[in-house]
């Protein structure tokens, strides 16, 4: 009952949000993002977000069982109570989604957390990666290290990620557009290829697991142009050791409202990786079927064909049943799911990913 009262206390602030007579601070082109500074929080932006997903495979097993895992940290700015002292005005609030995507189990088993910044319980610090809300964490443990716990009612798991190669800019040197408005914008960076080991805990029975991750960090004040409804996005380690990156922003009609993508290429022995962005003209998606939740009747597109540049991929979901509702926390009701990735000209698997859904229940509003 605490932790309802508290979900709506927050949504109740939130809905001044809009009312909130705060000056943002813009995202522009030219930001230089800077490691690990900029791998911490961004108090003064609206709206912050880390994000890692990934696959794992119990350590040791004969059988080879993949699960997705997901967790997010979103940090707000509400524009409310900025000069009051007290620690309980709700200056800053913090939310964090959870789930773990197992076929076996058919739908998600997924958990929530929200509370305002304060009294150590909740904070999500400058400087460097060390967000904390209650039990759930995402901390830096040492140089391109970190270290995910979350508990759920049904599942948890504690991860340490291993950086294996450089952050990943998106868009321009981390300047990614949302919209043809500049405004409409965030800074945004990737850690793709991540190396995962830890343990998790599933209907009481503890497995050592290992697996792949990726990982986003994004901050802004204006993320979605008003005439956007919601967006599809995927983030994918490729087979090769490179990585991918899509997403495109939908208009009311289902179309594409501003569309991106960055592709780096595997590392050799001989050079670095490199990368290339795309941009509108050169992202397509297309829907090939769809899924409808039993539980909300909205109906999600979850395979794809999807165009990046001259390359053509398919999107398989790993399980169909990835719906997460989170209206008692963030207002927002999204699919989002683990997802094989494969190549239009060989038929074969290229890598494996996340894929993201928003905005098909009602338009997403952030």
């Amino acid at each position: 009952m605490i932790a309802r009262i508290a979900a709506a206390f927050i949504a109740l602030a939130l809905c001044f949000v809009a009312q909130a007579k705060v000056a943002y601070p813009p995202v522009t082109p030219g930001y230089e993002i800077t490691f690990p500074r900029d791998e911490g929080s961004h108090p003064d932006y609206r709206l912050e977000w880390w994000y890692v997903t990934g696959w794992l495979e119990d350590a040791g097993s004969k059988v080879k069982a993949p699960r997705g895992f997901q967790v997010t940290f979103f940090r707000v700015r509400t524009g409310l109570a900025e000069n009051n002292p007290s620690s309980f005005a709700p200056k800053q609030v913090l939310f964090a989604h959870a789930a773990l995507a197992d076929p076996e189990h058919g739908k998600l088993r997924h958990a929530q957390r929200a509370a305002r910044a304060g009294f150590d319980l909740a904070y999500a610090q400058e400087g460097s990666l060390q967000v904390q809300l209650d039990d759930w964490s995402l901390k830096q443990s040492g140089p391109g290290r970190y270290r995910a716990i979350v508990r759920g009612e049904d599942f948890e798991f504690d991860l340490t990620l291993a950086a294996t190669q450089p952050p990943m800019l998106q868009g321009d040197r981390g300047f990614s557009r949302k919209g043809p408005d500049l405004r409409s914008a965030s800074l945004y960076y990737s850690l793709p290829q991540l190396a995962v080991t830890g343990s998790a805990i599933v209907d009481g029975r503890k497995v050592t697991v290992s697996g792949q991750a990726w990982f986003d960090h994004e901050w802004s004040s204006d993320y979605v142009d008003e005439r956007a409804s919601g967006w599809d996005w995927i983030g994918v380690n490729l087979d090769d050791g490179g990585a991918l990156m899509a997403f495109r922003m939908r208009d009311p009609q289902g179309g594409a409202r501003w569309a991106a993508a960055t592709r780096r290429r595997a590392p050799s022995a001989s050079s670095e990786a490199g990368q290339v962005s795309y941009g509108l003209g050169e992202v397509e998606w297309t829907p090939l079927e769809t899924w409808r939740s039993p539980r909300t009747g909205v109906q999600y597109p979850v395979r794809w064909r999807v165009r990046v540049g001259e390359a053509m991929y398919r999107i398989e979901p790993l399980m169909l049943d990835a719906e997460l509702d989170s209206r008692a926390t963030t207002g927002i009701l999204y699919w989002e799911g683990p997802i094989r990735l494969i190549s239009e000209t060989t038929g074969k698997e290229v890598g494996r990913g996340y894929l993201e859904l928003t905005g098909y229940g009602g338009k997403l509003d952030l």
